[in-house]
């Protein structure tokens, strides 16, 4: 006969242990923090080499873990980048190929593709979106139907850098303060509250998309007198470039201070340790260099004024940050000079968990996860991309990149083609399909286009239609 008092005992250890045995299993997967900014290019960062920006705290991400030296997103506007970042499809895919104007959301336009969170969601990991969203505002594209299960943020493309209005439980309400300030308070609070599960959470900021402020006064602060060293094309108002600078790298700083409060507070939890954590940005950007503002949407500038459109695919465009920590599995100091794109994140997220891909589903891309553990993961030979811009101009570009050379189709317009030499010109000045030099490269553009085409017919390109408008 059983001891009544030795089988009290061991039911009572067995219902004590059970809260350890559940921090034990979250202990051992791993958390994921996605941090994406709105606009920001490469250069403005100081580990990729800008001594004048202040962004200790990005840099300390990379410092403490790896920096991606060629990452790329696959198109140079904010919409179908988010789109492409989440699905792991390109734009023409989605049917999202420029950023999506309140007019085409009211009329139904958003993402309909599975996202890498619904999948972490179905793994058991809790999840959130916190920030902008822009792939929709209908209800069935809301955040929640796409695998969040907290959503704090704006739906539309972006709302104030100070004094917001916010969608907060399903409400929308302005609030006081910095955006950026903002959206940390509620990450911060998203963590603490989801601390004994695994979690994933996507921080998307909007800065420093423009206006560029008001921000904090700690932010603007590091560049009172300073005289910001940019390039300056022939052209542009030397001081406005410079003014317009300041103004962005006060907003990128803004968002560094944030990410500062989201890195202490991870310490502070002591989840650090196995929390991976991404950042990037949704496109690069330009903001005077190649005589242009903004991104692969931007306008000339030359002569202090706005000028027509520049669509572009310009590596100032589509070039971004890339740096992750994750004490437990990243080494301090690594550097990975392999090209990888957002197209990859789907798998890459997936493989860097451990958690295995939808059956049936269809992704593009490589997972280079395995760069991470020390082991050598799929090397791409050329980077694809496109842009169809719609909002306030028409253009249709298709890109090819390759270690020493990038080629960009455009479609429905004349001696519109470009091809750079990468290795002697990566600041992409001199396009070889200029009419003085056509004839020596001409043959050079033929086999990428041929390359080009060929991506082109395995995602089904519309452009290759000639219905295609």
């Amino acid at each position: 006969m059983i001891n009544p008092f030795y089988a009290m005992s061991c039911l009572l250890l067995i219902l004590f242990a059970q809260p350890a045995l559940s921090l034990g299993l979250a202990a051992d997967r791993p958390n994921l923090i996605s941090i994406v900014t709105d606009d920001q290019g490469r250069w403005a960062m100081g580990l990729y080499g800008n001594r004048q920006i202040h962004t200790p705290h990005m840099d300390q991400i990379g410092k403490q873990g790896a920096v991606f030296t060629n990452a790329f997103v696959a198109t140079p506007v904010c919409s179908p980048s988010r789109a492409t970042f989440l699905s792991g499809r390109f734009p023409t895919e989605l049917k999202i190929t420029d950023w999506i104007s309140s007019e085409e959301a009211q009329e139904g336009a958003g993402l309909t593709a599975m996202t890498w969170p619904e999948v972490l969601q179905q793994h058991g990991y809790q999840t959130a979106l916190i920030g902008k969203w822009h792939l929709g505002e209908l209800n069935q594209f809301h955040p929640h139907e796409k695998g969040f299960g907290h959503f704090m943020g704006f739906l539309a493309g972006g709302t104030r850098p100070m004094n917001p209005t916010l969608e907060i439980k399903g409400e929308t309400q302005k609030r006081k303060g910095s955006l950026p300030d903002l959206l940390v308070d509620d990450a911060i609070n998203f963590i603490r509250t989801s601390k004994d599960k695994p979690f994933a959470l996507c921080l998307h900021f909007r800065a420093p998309h423009t206006p560029y402020g008001p921000v904090p006064e700690q932010d603007s602060a590091h560049y009172e007198g300073m005289k910001i060293d940019v390039p300056i094309t022939p052209g542009v108002i030397p001081e406005q470039i410079r003014q317009k600078n300041k103004e962005y790298y006060a907003s990128v700083s803004s968002v560094d201070r944030n990410i500062g409060r989201l890195l202490k507070e991870l310490d502070q939890l002591r989840l650090a340790e196995n929390t991976l954590v991404i950042f990037t940005s949704d496109h690069g950007y330009n903001n005077g260099r190649h005589g242009v503002s903004t991104k692969g949407n931007g306008h000339w500038i030359a002569g202090g004024v706005t000028g027509p459109k520049r669509p572009n695919m310009w590596d100032t465009s589509i070039r971004v940050p890339l740096v992750m920590r994750w004490p437990a599995v990243i080494k301090p100091g690594t550097q990975f000079d392999e090209i990888v794109s957002n197209i990859d994140m789907f798998k890459f997220v997936l493989g860097a968990l451990k958690i295995p891909q939808p059956a049936n589903l269809k992704l593009h891309g490589i997972d280079y996860s395995p760069l991470l553990f020390g082991q050598p993961a799929p090397v791409r030979k050329a980077l694809f991309g496109q842009y169809d811009l719609h909002n306030n101009g028409l253009a249709y570009l298709r890109m090819i990149r390759t270690p020493k050379l990038k080629y960009v189709k455009h479609y429905r317009a004349r001696n519109m083609d470009e091809l750079y030499d990468l290795e002697t010109d990566p600041g992409e000045n001199t396009n070889l399909l200029q009419r003085r030099t056509r004839k020596n490269w001409q043959d050079t553009a033929d086999l990428l286009e041929d390359q080009l085409i060929e991506w082109q017919k395995s995602i089904q390109d519309p452009i290759l239609e000639p219905a295609y408008e």
